[in-house]
């Protein structure tokens, strides 16, 4: 497979709601597809990073000079492309795991539709639908969470994800399981807000029965998360902290986790997350796939991701309208707490051409034949 031609097109997409966490707010979905185009077809990946480097190190227009500047030359230098030689060719720039991923992920789009494959198949997907849940961001009161969670139950979701920071937790947490029930599956996301000085505090959520407490420190503490694992019943899930197979190994024998959240584009890719997969599941490890805000195209892959065997727990695959009053898809909506896992053509997603017009910022050439 050949590689002709790479488009970036930046996007803007409000979102329904504002969507605060322990690093920002977010209202709008600020981020751009990488549109690969080859002498038998084309493929498409969306950034899962932000404008601005708050969540993680890198952002989009830093990822756009890692693309245009660095990674294609290396991928297009090679006579034929797959996506298995991707992470190869690219494997001496250090870092910019999220600029790796949506370009591994939009070549890997654009083989599988030449095959006539899906990314379900490819991966080793096991059923045709998952189970849902929904990440619900820190609200000003608890009457405005608890109104929020119980819109969402109604919806049908199959678990609550709240997010959490110092000030805004286990009261919280207490609030929402006194109104909703032992029976709810509930979890907590600090996104790397508190230090292992917080542990006594944190014992206090055991209480509550939560299926896990995600990534409570800072991302390079494996130890301090080692440390508080054995303090806190809680089982503690890591998620930034996970950026390659290498690290997941290292967290799983330091005991620093007994749940891995595997977002794909924070490894590199889905290949990568794959091999994650495979990893916890010899170690009898229960993993699920978080979000990014994404939008149908980025939605769709991780739906198929979903689906591999080890991944157990409810992940943070919402329906479209959870984040979007117009996909860039066909919208993904919840069947009994369930999504379907496309099973087209690569990620089985077909990017509508007006809903995209309307939200485009800038189309920009990153490689022409």
């Amino acid at each position: 497979m050949k590689i002709e031609r790479i488009e970036l097109i930046h996007v803007r997409l409000p979102l329904v709601g504002a969507f605060r966490t322990s690093f920002g707010t977010d209202t709008v979905r600020d981020t751009f597809l990488l549109r690969v185009v080859t002498d038998s077809g084309e493929g498409w990946a969306e950034f899962a990073g932000d404008p601005d480097p708050l969540y993680c190190p890198e952002f989009a227009a830093g990822a756009e000079l890692a693309l245009r500047d660095h990674l294609i030359p290396r991928v297009t230098a090679l006579r034929e492309v797959t996506a298995a030689q991707v992470g190869p060719a690219v494997e001496e720039i250090k870092g910019h795991p999220l600029a790796k991923a949506v370009l591994e992920t939009a070549i890997l789009d654009a083989e599988l539709r030449s095959y006539g494959m899906s990314f379900g198949t490819y991966l080793g997907a096991v059923k045709d639908r998952v189970p849902a849940g929904v990440s619900v961001g820190i609200m000003d009161t608890i009457p405005e969470l608890l109104r929020a969670v119980e819109g969402y139950l109604a919806e049908g979701y199959l678990r609550i994800k709240l997010k959490i920071e110092p000030g805004w937790d286990v009261e919280a947490v207490r609030a929402v399981r006194a109104e909703f029930g032992d029976d709810l599956l509930l979890q907590v996301d600090a996104n790397t807000a508190y230090s292992l000085s917080d542990a006594e505090h944190l014992r206090r959520l055991d209480e509550f029965d939560l299926v896990l407490i995600e990534q409570p420190l800072a991302e390079d503490d494996l130890m301090g998360h080692a440390k508080l694992a054995k303090v806190i019943r809680t089982p503690v899930c890591l998620d930034e902290s996970i950026t390659s197979a290498r690290g997941a190994a290292a967290a799983l024998a330091l005991g620093a986790c007994r749940v891995i959240n595997i977002k794909p584009a924070r490894v590199g890719g889905y290949l990568e997350a794959r091999r994650i997969h495979d990893l916890a599941v010899a170690h009898g490890v229960p993993v699920w796939c978080g979000g990014m805000l994404e939008t149908g195209v980025g939605r769709s892959a991780n739906l198929a991701l979903a689906a591999l065997p080890g991944f157990v727990l409810p992940g943070d695959t919402s329906a479209s309208a959870r984040y979007y009053a117009e996909d860039l898809t066909a919208p993904f909506v919840l069947d009994e707490g369930h999504l379907t896992v496309p099973d087209g053509p690569g990620t089985g997603a077909t990017v509508l051409p007006d809903a995209l017009r309307r939200v485009t910022v800038a189309r920009r050439d990153l490689l022409t034949a």
